[in-house]
């Protein structure tokens, strides 16, 4: 199939850059290195969209949150990521999180049949010098390609380090131990009972030796050159929090609030009481079988971490499908280097999306790709590009990747309201609610203009 745009990347981004391509009658190649004998230091298989870290697409609450606000804004505009996410949809309280196998599954099959795409597994090592290419290769970039990107850049790329939680298998946990409850009993939707989660609950002593488990357990050695390289607050090592302070883990992933353990149920406290810690566990897989343990990323060593993680009343006996691991990710100064259109500045013809350009998340990830995707369909088919408003979570992310941010400081970014126009004149209370309510105002808006923007 004679192509019209070449995407490098078959991730998140790259797939739903194919797809938005695809369903505006846009042939595409998508090059897709897995699958070609090549692999990552993170990916476990070859298939498109693989998730790597967590399950987890974050908050699907479009209400009052802005990454909920980014699941409503692309599912608007027929998201093949939204989409598959929906078919592969497991419990988890408001979050939106998926069988991961079932998802990239449902992606690979959508693009396999889409007339309109072609995909490639090969490894591309250079950028094309011509045609329309979109660079969505994601935080692990081969070191050959990141190479050619760094040359035609003319800077040297930034990076950051990334960490990946344990996944338990579900038949290993002690439920004498644990009970199932979504904090404060947050139903996900339909037929829930709030109760998907599962709790591990931790007493003082219990914690604190915990605590001390993870500032003495042998940890991942970095090499010369990666010493210097940041790590991502969004996807934080649990140790590295706990370097923080005794009680940091309390107040992060390990937060007792709004969980009843039924085990201290009383008379005066039928429901019983809030543990002095928790960790927390979420569905991974849509058989139930598989649970990750939420904020856990970590980079201590296999052995170690079985050795801690077992300590945790209910995991005692615990089997790891996954243990936890680190990786080093890459991304470009998209603010210094990209124009508003997330073209390469002195090679127009090249488009980045993804992590890649600095935005951090699966959801930001996707969004990037998607409206990639759309500028490169509207190029090609002769018709004036008009961006998201900054209003919406789409606008407000792309304004940053490509000129808001500080090039100096410049780092991976999820979506929030930080980014977003200020509105001074609401309530701290009625704040997160009025963006939600503006932003949809307006992104609706944009998309009715854009159905009749000029050539």
């Amino acid at each position: 199939m004679t192509h019209q745009v070449h995407i490098i990347g078959g991730g998140l981004a790259g797939s739903e850059a194919a797809w938005q391509l695809a369903q505006r009658g846009i042939k595409v190649r998508l090059s897709e290195m897995r699958g070609g004998g090549e692999r990552t230091a993170a990916h476990q298989g070859d298939a498109l969209a693989e998730l790597v870290c967590s399950n987890s697409f974050r908050s699907d609450d479009d209400e009052k949150n802005a990454v909920g606000l980014l699941h409503h804004e692309m599912r608007r505009l027929d998201s093949i990521i939204m989409g598959a996410a929906e078919v592969g949809r497991v419990p988890a309280g408001s979050a939106l999180a998926v069988d991961r196998d079932v998802f990239s599954a449902e992606v690979e099959r959508r693009l396999g049949e889409h007339p309109n795409v072609e995909v490639v597994r090969e490894k591309i090592d250079t950028l094309p010098t011509e045609g329309l290419t979109i660079v969505a290769t994601g935080p692990l970039t081969a070191a050959s390609l990141a190479e050619s990107i760094g040359k035609a850049t003319g800077a040297q790329s930034l990076a950051f380090f990334d960490a990946i939680a344990p996944i338990v298998h579900y038949d290993s946990i002690d439920m004498s131990i644990c009970w199932m409850q979504s904090r404060w009993d947050k139903k996900s939707g339909p037929g829930s009972e709030g109760k998907d989660y599962i709790n591990c609950p931790m007493n003082k002593e219990e914690y604190y030796a915990f605590h001390k488990g993870l500032m003495e357990g042998e940890k991942t050695e970095f090499k010369e050159w990666e010493k210097d390289t940041p790590y991502f607050d969004g996807c934080m090592p649990i140790e590295v929090m706990a370097e923080r302070g005794v009680e940091t883990l309390r107040f992060g992933p390990m937060k007792p609030v709004g969980l009843d353990d039924p085990r201290t149920a009383t008379p005066e406290f039928p429901q019983g009481r809030w543990p002095y810690a928790v960790v927390q566990l979420r569905q991974d897989n849509k058989l139930g079988t598989l649970w990750n343990m939420v904020g856990f990323q970590t980079k201590l060593k296999y052995a170690a971490q079985v050795e801690l993680f077992r300590t945790i009343p209910g995991l005692q006996n615990a089997e790891f499908a996954r243990l936890g691991g680190l990786h080093r990710n890459t991304f470009i100064n998209s603010p210094v280097l990209l124009d508003r259109q997330l073209r390469l500045k002195g090679a127009e013809h090249i488009r980045f999306a993804g992590q890649i350009t600095g935005c951090e998340g699966y959801v930001e990830s996707s969004a990037i790709g998607l409206i990639t995707g759309m500028m490169a369909a509207a190029e090609l088919q002769g018709r004036a590009w008009r961006s998201p408003p900054p209003s919406s979570a789409m606008g407000a992310l792309l304004s940053h990747i490509t000129g808001d941010a500080e090039a100096e400081t410049y780092q991976p970014m999820n979506v929030n309201f930080g980014l977003f126009p200020p509105m001074h004149d609401v309530g701290k209370k009625q704040r997160k609610e009025a963006y939600t309510n503006r932003g949809k105002a307006d992104f609706g808006e944009w998309l009715q203009s854009m159905e009749s923007v000029p050539a």
